[in-house]
């Protein structure tokens, strides 16, 4: 059983889609994706340095669309992907904006709806954003419950409570400051590469904003498994989990119970999209004797298209 995945803010590095301009088609494909978020996608991702990428206004949209672009150039025979197909898979999901990458994949979306709702979505946060300096900070070990007890104390939310021992920390500066000086036992702490305490209540503005957007949308029934962060369940209906993508702005990514249920539903193997590598190393430890291909540049392919063939008998 196949799942593919879609990572979130914050995977982005500088030039991460250059080695995939050359493969036919991508760049006209986030071409016109770019007229449709109002950003030139294929600059961010090649020559932008890490602040600009940082920007929540950009990163959003450039992660969706590469997810995007990357998975139509994924089925496994040369010359089978086209404009709007992706491979089959038996389950979707992503972690936080990667959710809006798995709905348009599952068919929820469109992906240019897809777009204009995450372009929404970024200047949304980033604004709300800018109104008190917050931050997140990754805890990587320590036992759970000291851990979540560490981030109540310091008037921080869990934000992501990812699993395989990872918990991410929100707020701001100060009291990720006051976090950072007195930290749980055994565990280490990693600021992270995002402009605000997202999954928070310092989202609320955004959310508000979002699902003004949202409401001209009219979504489709998902045509896999859809799983959402915000219980780690499968969600049949669109309406719905449109509803889900919407309040997920200031709610907690819960990644961990979204393994949970693919460990429940039997999956053998995971794909991350690009840029892969987070959530592929997650699943590594929380899913042993699962097979995973992280999308990192174009030689991956070939391994996760002879994955894709194993799974689906392709």
């Amino acid at each position: 059983m196949l799942v593919i995945v879609a990572p979130g803010q914050g995977a982005q590095t500088p030039g991460f889609l250059s080695p995939w301009l050359e493969i036919p088609g991508l760049r006209d494909r986030l071409s016109a994706w770019s007229d449709v978020v109002g950003l030139d996608l294929i600059s961010y991702g090649t020559t932008a340095g890490a602040e600009e990428i940082r920007d929540t206004s950009v990163a959003q949209p450039l992660l969706v669309a590469a997810g995007l672009a990357v998975a139509e150039v994924l089925p496994a025979t040369e010359g089978d992907g086209a404009a709007g197909t992706a491979p089959a898979a038996d389950v979707l999901a992503g972690h936080s904006v990667g959710e809006f990458t798995a709905a348009a994949l599952a068919g929820v979306l469109t992906p240019e709806e897809a777009l204009r709702l995450v372009a929404q979505r970024g200047q949304a946060m980033a604004k709300a954003a800018a109104v008190t300096e917050t931050g997140m900070t990754a805890v990587l070990g320590g036992a759970e419950e000291e851990v979540l007890a560490a981030i109540e104390r310091h008037g921080l939310t869990p934000a992501n409570i990812n699993g395989a021992g990872q918990i991410v920390a929100a707020g701001t500066t100060e009291q990720l400051a006051a976090f950072a000086a007195e930290p749980p036992a055994r565990a280490r702490l990693r600021a992270l590469s995002v402009a605000g305490a997202f999954h928070t209540r310092h989202m609320a503005p955004a959310v508000e904003h979002l699902r003004s957007e949202a409401a001209g949308v009219t979504p489709g029934d998902p045509r896999a498994t859809l799983l959402s962060n915000a219980d780690g369940q499968a969600v049949a209906g669109g309406g719905e989990f449109v509803r889900r993508l919407v309040d997920q702005v200031a709610r907690p990514v819960r990644w961990d119970l979204c393994m949970a249920t693919m460990a429940g539903l039997g999956v053998t193997a995971v794909i991350e999209l690009l840029p892969g590598g987070t959530l592929t190393g997650l699943a590594k430890r929380a899913l042993p004797g699962v097979a995973t291909v992280a999308l990192k540049t174009p030689g991956d392919l070939e391994a996760a298209r002879a994955l894709i063939s194993k799974e689906t008998g392709q």
